[in-house]
């Protein structure tokens, strides 16, 4: 199938400040952004995708130095979600380090570089500042806001903060909330990067270093968890790094294992594009979300808002990080609102990651709910 082709990044500035749900305010930003395929003359064509932790507005297509979208197996002509019938809208969140504003931009009060002075940011403030995009493309209701794991979080938000500019729900490989488990994981993270003495109280920038080591680190964890037992033992078992029949070293700092290779490669990787700042706050983001809190943690009471909407969730077996059984806890609270929800758990051998990779069912499952959305026009059945 064809690909969208060469795509150049859009930027949009905003004077009006972003009110935050801490209570701060984000003054005039910036937000990074991509569309795909042709807005219709009734303009009910839209569709947004959210982006996950450490991706951006970059969603299809190819960029001038060859980069390709993180979701270019999904979106484009003739994919599931086709931009033959669609306009597709990718944006990058501010907080982040991809060209919306963020840690590394300046800060007006200052002067410099807003480092960890920057404003904690919540999934629910992200979704606000998509709907101020969204308006200035003309745009008053979206046929779908989709997204994966962080970005399934912003597109069950978009029911929820603005249920009349949403006509359908895709969210895929998410969760109501964080469990302790996934919290403690992120804080993990965030302590190696904060412990990192390059990091110098998120004001490295002025030092003129990066804190690697605790990038590293972050990656490293975070990508055991993206991957199943099963996927790892299958792509690297307990071979070593030296190939089939080598022998061990007996070193307790060499790296012998294809898997330590892999996750050293994957964190170095990491360390040299990502900012230290924003992987603070968007694991932050991660850890306050949590809808039902404002219900008595009645996850039914809160969906109340979002009756009239489509839902599609979409699950994988061995995704243990989102487990199956956090989206069927979102599935029950919307059918306890009677709200049409279609659920989707695919047996893919993947892990988390597997709403990223080509999988037949699953591209299956979201082709059949777009084509669903494009033969009503986008408006709800």
């Amino acid at each position: 199938m064809a690909s969208v082709g060469l795509v150049t990044p859009q930027f949009m500035s905003f004077s009006e400040p972003l009110p935050l749900k801490s209570g701060a305010v984000l003054p005039a930003y910036t937000l990074a952004y991509e569309t795909y395929g042709t807005l219709n003359a009734e303009r009910s064509n839209a569709v947004l995708v959210c982006h996950a932790l450490n991706a951006s507005h970059h969603v299809a297509g190819t960029h001038a130095d060859g980069s390709v979208g993180w979701w270019d197996n999904l979106v484009g002509p003739g994919k599931p979600l086709d931009t033959n019938r669609f306009f597709v809208i990718g944006v990058n969140n501010p907080g982040s380090c991809f060209g919306s504003t963020g840690p590394m931009h300046t800060n007006p009060a200052t002067g410099r570089p807003w480092g960890a002075d920057f404003p904690v940011v919540t999934v629910e403030d992200w979704v606000d500042a998509q709907a101020r995009l969204v308006s200035a493309l003309g745009i008053e209701t979206l046929a779908a806001v989709v997204g994966g794991s962080l970005g399934g979080m912003q597109a069950l938000a978009w029911s929820l903060r603005h249920p009349a500019r949403v006509r359908h729900v895709v969210a895929v490989a998410t969760a109501p909330n964080l469990s302790a488990q996934n919290i403690a994981f992120n804080e993990v993270a965030r302590r190696a990067i904060v412990t990192d003495p390059e990091f110098h109280g998120g004001h490295f920038y002025a030092h003129g270093v990066v804190p690697q080591r605790g990038l590293r680190v972050a990656r490293m964890i975070g990508h055991i968890t993206y991957l199943s037992d099963d996927a790892m033992e299958a792509k690297f078992g307990r071979e070593l790094k030296a190939g089939p029949g080598a022998a061990l070293g007996y070193s307790t700092q060499a790296v012998e294992f294809q898997i330590e290779s892999y996750l050293r490669h994957q964190g170095d990787k990491f360390s040299n594009y990502f900012d230290a700042n924003t992987y603070l706050l968007i694991t932050r983001a991660l850890d306050y979300f949590d809808p039902a809190a404002e219900h008595g943690g009645h996850l039914s009471k809160a969906f109340a808002a979002a009756c009239g909407r489509r839902f599609l969730l979409v699950s994988f077996t061995t995704d243990w990080r989102f487990s199956p059984a956090r989206s069927r806890e979102i599935v029950k609270a919307l059918v306890d609102n009677r709200i049409d929800a279609s659920y989707a758990e695919i047996d893919a051998p993947h892990g988390h990651d597997a709403f990223l990779l080509d999988d037949a069912r699953y591209h299956g499952v979201m082709r059949a709910f777009f084509d669903g959305i494009d033969r009503v026009g986008g408006s709800t059945p």
